[in-house]
């Protein structure tokens, strides 16, 4: 089973599959590196990129995040103000410090490959680490696979979505009839059976403090998001418009009837314009769409009257659990499943999480979840300029109101729906599989072609 802690992991954008994912393969093969004592003895290293990151790598950042890993950065820890000035650094010396602590050879126009036509067996985002002795021979080669959200795999590991910390949690599901039926069992609602899963690896002061702590990320993402200014890096030339929004709706004397859509959005838009300029933000569950669920909660715990901490928590609990079920039976992954895998899984997690911190019973919530995914599938991932901005940006937005309206829709019934969650999770799944290629995070189709040739 996966934590929240898996599902929601603090970063730095504008990706958690070509930045996050790419850093933490890195920091791995390094660490692999020193443990079995072969790190003093590399002395040049080839870093080879496949598919959809040799496609996008470079508007996602996949070439700094690689270095950065490899330096042994987290993307946890990491300043994301430094990563231009490093980055730089290694470009014009030609020199990379592994690990922080031994120096290599690194030209990036030569032992930096971007294999835009060929991919690896196992997914899209591939990528492969050689070492390199004095002699030119091959230390160690490994490869890795950023299979969405974060989470990577090195190729000779199971097929397991790329880890699950919950080893001996108490309730295991692998869909949402058998989520509902253990909690219907023991009487409880979604976000305590969740609880308790984490409390089996962590006490629950741990647990508690852990999950206030993603959502002291998020707050702070937010804040920052609506007070910087100036246009993102990578060419477009896309303003910033958080700031202004902000501006404009703080002076308003009382609330016109639009008001609660345009603080949704301004939310949403302040997250992912920080992620699209390389700010810390919270993958939820991808950096993506790590917009939605921060502007659903922070909409929820500011302008809701009787909200409070505890319905934080339970938000994101609940949104855990919808998200390790997109996880297990499909993929958050926009290069497998398209933006339905990203914006589409963000929406339900935030619609299923905001009915719960409502008040909502489990069918309520699973219906939820169940509308703000019904409503996204064959949502296609073609990012403009293979930049995390256009759509994405708006992109995020949209879906927050759409969470908020799937929440209240559910909420309006009395738990019973034609449609179950299961039934559309596996539908979404179909359609990514059915989706052509260049809908799936390549910039090859889309948005991506005709805004240029525009």
């Amino acid at each position: 089973m996966y934590s929240v802690f898996e599902i929601f992991k603090i970063g730095i954008g504008p990706s958690s599959s070509h930045t996050v994912g790419p850093m933490r393969a890195g920091r791995a093969f390094v660490g692999g590196l020193k443990e079995a004592g072969l790190l003093d003895r590399v002395t040049r290293l080839r870093v080879e990129l496949f598919g959809s990151l040799a496609l996008t790598g470079r508007g996602h950042g996949t070439d700094r995040a690689v270095l950065l890993g490899l330096m042994g950065e987290d993307p946890e820890t990491v300043d994301p103000d430094s990563v231009p000035r490093r980055f730089a650094a290694v470009t014009e010396t030609r020199r990379l410090m592994l690990a922080s602590q031994h120096p290599v050879v690194f030209d990036l126009g030569e032992d930096l490959l971007w294999h835009r036509d060929a991919l690896l067996p196992r997914h899209s985002n591939g990528m492969r680490f050689t070492a390199l002795d004095a002699a030119d021979r091959v230390l160690r080669s490994e490869e890795y696979y950023s299979v969405g959200g974060g989470f990577i795999l090195r190729a000779d590991e199971p097929d397991d979505g790329g880890g699950g910390r919950l080893r001996e949690a108490p309730y295991e599901f692998a869909s949402a009839k058998e989520l509902i039926d253990w909690a219907r069992r023991d009487g409880l609602s979604i976000a305590e059976l969740v609880w308790r899963n984490e409390c089996s690896a962590l006490p629950p002061d741990g647990v508690r403090s852990g999950i206030d702590r993603l959502w002291e990320a998020m707050c702070a993402c937010i804040a920052h998001g609506l007070h910087a200014s100036g246009e993102l890096p990578g060419g477009l030339r896309v303003r910033r418009r958080a700031p202004e929004l902000y501006r404009r709706l703080s002076q308003l004397s009382e609330p016109g009837p639009w008001t609660h859509m345009d603080w949704l959005n301004l939310y949403a838009l302040a997250v992912n314009e920080e992620n699209a300029a390389g700010g810390r933000v919270v993958t939820a569950p991808t950096n993506g769409a790590a917009g939605i669920v921060p502007a659903v909660l922070y909409y929820y715990r500011n302008h809701h009257p009787g909200a409070n901490d505890e319905g934080v928590r339970t938000f994101l609990l609940v949104a855990t659990a919808i998200a390790v079920l997109y996880k297990m039976k499909a993929s958050i992954s926009g290069a497998e499943m398209g933006c339905q895998g990203e914006v589409g899984v963000a929406c339900s997690m935030a619609a299923g999480g905001l009915a719960a911190a409502l008040g909502g019973g489990n069918d309520h919530i699973e219906h939820a979840a169940e509308i703000g995914m019904e409503h996204n599938l064959g949502l296609t991932c073609d990012p403009v300029g293979g930049l995390v901005q256009i759509p994405c940006i708006e992109r995020n937005a949209l879906a927050s109101v759409k969470a908020v309206n799937a929440a209240r829709l559910a909420l309006a019934g009395d738990g019973h729906h034609r449609v179950s969650l299961d039934q559309v999770i596996a539908t979404m799944r179909q359609t990514g599989l059915d989706m052509k290629r260049q809908y799936k995070e390549t910039s090859l189709g889309g948005l991506a072609v005709n805004v240029v040739e525009c």
